[in-house]
């Protein structure tokens, strides 16, 4: 049976900036994916600058910006009515708050990114089409079994498996949770897009049970879209089939949209969709020689755009941790939880209440109170968004 020092499951964004991060410490980081290649499906992700600092710490943010794009703004606007609600301006003033700006990208561009560096560092060890079938943990050490009949063992796993992590189930029995709400997303060349679209900022439409998000990515060259909505036909009956939240239901949920949002809504690839996820906090993530990372830890709902975010964080936190503990598995993996799990909870749940507030009801008391706040911020006040973007104390 091969020994493998580290060792992390699932070569995605959290998986991969967490092998890069431990190898630029100084330990041998090798990465077993199941997928035949490494790869991001999706179009967008969003990076702030939680998740910049961090990759500008790891040597690769001047190959993120090659191909990512610098908004000079979110804006906010009603889905029906089109009217502003609030801009955050992400000029000088913020950069110089968070001392990064922010970013988004297509997912697939930032993969590469990490994939490059990560084939370049001589300590790391990539492995594709390496399907994880069962997990033992063994008290100073943990074996894994894969589908051709292999084994690793390992004094440390990290895994970093994804929302269906079979890492999780040593800690957990849970499942998925849903909000009823699934999205569709896309991106189109930006010189087919027929829209009277700002290149320059990211909007965001709210509106009942609905959001459109809409930026370019690819250095301006493409433009992606995600629309967002609550399926009246969901019931946990049909849950895991795909006989809830259809093209048809995408159409009609929009229709009350203004007349440039039900007008990008008809520019959407409808042949795929993506059901909404995210599961209750974890009090414990930890077990012997095996720790969760990214969404096998804490899979979070898109509305704060966080997900990546909070996983880069946590690859940052695991390799800082183990330099301080000077390689001991069981310190580093006690103090990188005790430092990360009242923080990514924090994200998740506050992520589910966003969500709440961006979809509610018109002439509701959440709709009025969040109209209020929002018309009356002025676009420089960041007040609500240091707790999320400013550094954390290390």
């Amino acid at each position: 049976m091969r020994h493998i020092p580290l060792l992390t499951i699932g070569g995605g964004i959290g998986g991969m900036t967490t092998a890069l991060a431990l190898a630029r410490a100084g330990f041998d980081a090798h990465i077993v994916e199941q997928a035949p290649e490494f790869s991001e499906i999706g179009a967008g992700i969003q990076l702030a600058p939680n998740a910049l600092r961090i990759l500008d710490s790891l040597g690769v943010l001047d190959a993120i910006n090659e191909v990512a794009v610098r908004p000079r703004n979110l804006v906010f606007l009603h889905a029906e009515t089109g009217k502003h609600l609030t801009t955050i301006d992400f000029g000088t003033a913020f950069r110089e708050r968070y001392g990064q700006s922010y970013s988004v990208l297509h997912r697939g561009d930032l993969l590469d990114v990490l994939l490059a560096a990560c084939r370049e560092h001589p300590k790391v060890t990539l492995e594709n089409s390496r399907q994880v079938v069962d997990i033992e943990e063994q008290g100073t050490s943990a074996v894994v079994h894969f589908a051709d009949g292999e084994s690793y063992r390992t004094d440390a796993l990290i895994g970093a498996d994804g929302l269906k992590s079979r890492a999780r189930q040593l800690f957990s029995d849970d499942t998925p949770v849903t909000d009823a709400y699934v999205a569709y997303r896309g991106a189109l060349p930006m010189n087919q897009v027929d829209l009277p679209v700002e290149q320059d900022d990211e909007i965001i439409w709210i509106g009942p049970n609905r959001h459109l998000v809409q930026y370019p990515i690819r250095r301006g060259e493409l433009y992606n879209q995600v629309a967002v909505f609550r399926s009246p036909s969901y019931t946990p009956e049909v849950e895991h089939t795909d006989q809830w939240g259809g093209p048809d239901e995408l159409t009609e949920a929009f229709a009350t949209s203004c007349e440039q949002v039900r007008d990008s809504v008809k520019m959407f690839n409808t042949s795929r969709r993506w059901p909404m996820y995210d599961r209750e906090p974890l009090d414990n993530w930890t077990r012997g020689r095996v720790t969760l990372l990214g969404d096998a830890a804490h899979p979070m709902f898109q509305y704060l755009a966080q997900g990546a975010c909070q996983a880069i964080e946590d690859a940052d936190c695991l390799a800082r941790q183990l330099v301080k503990h000077s390689g001991d598995i069981d310190e580093a993996f006690a103090a990188y939880q005790a430092e990360r799990i009242p923080r990514t909870a924090l994200v998740q749940r506050v992520a589910r209440g966003w969500g709440q507030v961006w979809h509610a009801h018109n002439d509701t008391p959440v709709s009025a109170l969040r109209d209020r706040v929002f018309t009356r911020r002025s676009a420089d006040d960041f007040t609500d968004l240091d707790w999320l973007y400013q550094p954390l104390a290390a």
